[in-house]
């Protein structure tokens, strides 16, 4: 019974294994994979398959030491490019706010930093077409994060919200801001004479979101106005740039939903794949892919909120909400993993499914509850969790103290957390129980008394802040015990809902 996977929302779930580095995080929104590596955020943290350990990117002193968390990774050989950002509390809101990135040419032996590429309060115009275009320069970092980046050669373009879609075509050396066409307009070209603002705060196609460059050098831009494809965007001048502007319809061949967070192209086929969000009323959400540079679209997972895409041949992956979609036969049937569950792990029902990538062998799934992965296409799975050991401490506090048991969260809120996990080492080898008590000492609840432990092992359980009747505890003290025939360990939570 140790080793299969268990429903209960009261249990031991399984053994588990203390590692010294683990991932930073329970919450993972970005990742980026190539070949056998996997890089994860928020710290920029890597592994490879086959290993169970993370490993800091020794030089990236900007996530290492500094307030720079991922938003935004591309990949390719011995190249990263890493799109930086954090939280803004100074007024008292917090607001996502960019910083830069940080850039590795050589397999990650060494990093530069790229400050954040903002306008100069005097950039009232920008040219095109050789005629001055009237521009609100974009002069602070708040709302302008890295959401997307993407590169081919010198050449880097970003989509960062605010500050809409930049260019360097020296790898982040100089910066270049991209006209794109505003809501009003099919298309942008050159040869033509226009008159509007280009301000981020009147029209939803100047606000950038996400950001590709697919296999035949078209450049893809996705903003909260639709997706913005121009042929010539990889190697024109910035003024001479032609865009096609695509949105949302009611047509069965168009897009859902004009706000495009996530834009992936299958390199099985060449078709790209995008998220599409609800910008404005009537849209819907879910995801569309393309075949043919934007004539015609195929709808999927109508209803969905999507956050990420990845592939494996034919095999389509799509994370949201409500958990991780695949199809195995390129989108024509989906089915749906609400709960992933491994012989001794679960993530938590709540969880929302944040980001995808894809190794040589492996699929990996970022969630608000941990990361997992299967080799198998979802058929069996692995989760790693932020590990703190019970005997010293991790990556991130080196010298913790030994402790034979913890629970974590711990204040636990089960509105918010769902449940809290006791962590523990068998002080011996048999049955193991583990009994709930309040302040008074009186029994809450009893866990399961059938799960086999061994001496010296390290095991998980969980509970949900409900007593044996499935009554919500109340607030206060909850003290457990955990036994093994006559040897035990104790702890303390404390409950507030």
């Amino acid at each position: 019974m140790a080793g299969s996977p268990r429903n209960s929302s009261a249990q031991i779930s399984g053994e588990v294994i203390d590692r010294f580095t683990s991932i930073t995080q329970n919450s993972i929104s970005n990742m980026g994979a190539l070949g056998d590596t996997l890089w994860t955020g928020p710290l920029l943290y890597y592994t490879m398959e086959g290993t169970v350990n993370y490993f800091a990117p020794v030089g990236a002193d900007s996530v290492l030491k500094g307030r720079g968390r991922l938003f935004s990774i591309s990949v390719s050989p011995d190249t990263v490019v890493a799109g930086l950002g954090y939280n803004d509390d100074a007024s008292g809101e917090s607001v996502q706010t960019g910083l830069g990135f940080h850039t590795t040419t050589d397999g990650a032996l060494t990093w530069e930093f790229i400050p954040l590429p903002l306008d100069h309060p005097d950039s009232t115009t920008i040219l095109y077409g050789g005629q001055r275009i009237e521009t609100v320069p974009v002069i602070v970092p708040q709302q302008s994060p890295p959401f997307d980046v993407t590169f081919s050669g010198s050449t880097i373009f970003s989509a960062g919200w605010a500050s809409g879609i930049r260019r360097s075509r020296d790898f982040g050396e100089t910066w270049e801001r991209i006209l794109l066409p505003p809501t009003t307009f099919r298309e942008l070209r050159p040869n033509r004479s226009y008159n509007f603002v280009f301000d981020p705060r009147l029209d939803n196609n100047f606000l950038g979101f996400s950001i590709l460059i697919d296999r035949d050098g078209f450049v893809w831009a996705g903003t909260a106005g639709g997706i913005n494809i121009s042929p010539d965007a990889l190697n024109a001048s910035a003024d001479s740039i032609s865009w096609i502007r695509i949105w949302a319809g009611t047509d069965i061949d168009r897009m859902l939903g004009n706000w495009v967070i996530k834009m992936r192209e299958n390199p099985y086929d060449g078709q790209v794949w995008m998220t599409n969000w609800i910008a404005t009323q009537g849209e819907r959400q879910g995801i569309v892919s393309t075949s043919d540079k934007g004539n015609t679209f195929s709808r999927y997972l109508e209803g969905e909120r999507i956050y990420d895409l990845a592939f494996d041949g034919e095999t389509i992956y799509a994370s949201g909400d409500n958990g991780l979609f695949i199809s195995r036969n390129n989108g024509e049937t989906w089915e749906q993993i609400s709960q992933i569950r491994s012989p001794n792990a679960l993530i938590k029902r709540s969880a929302n499914y944040l980001s995808l990538a894809h190794t040589s062998e492996r699929l990996w799934v970022g969630t608000t509850d941990g990361l997992a992965s299967t080799s198998d296409q979802g058929r069996t799975w692995s989760i790693s969790r932020v590990e703190y050991p019970l005997q010293g401490g991790n990556q991130l506090v080196p010298d913790g103290r030994d402790v034979s048991t913890y629970a974590y969260p711990n204040p636990f809120s089960p509105a918010i957390h769902e449940i809290v996990r006791f962590r523990f080492e068998a002080p011996a080898s048999g049955l193991a129980s583990i009994r709930l008590y309040d302040f008074g000492m009186n029994l809450i609840r009893e866990l399961e008394t059938d799960f086999q432990v061994t001496t010296g092992r390290n095991y998980e359980a969980i509970w949900d802040g409900t007593d044996s009747s499935g009554r919500k505890v109340g607030n206060g003290a909850v003290f457990y015990r955990i036994s093994v025939g006559n040897d035990h360990a104790t702890g303390k939570i404390l409950v507030l809902e």
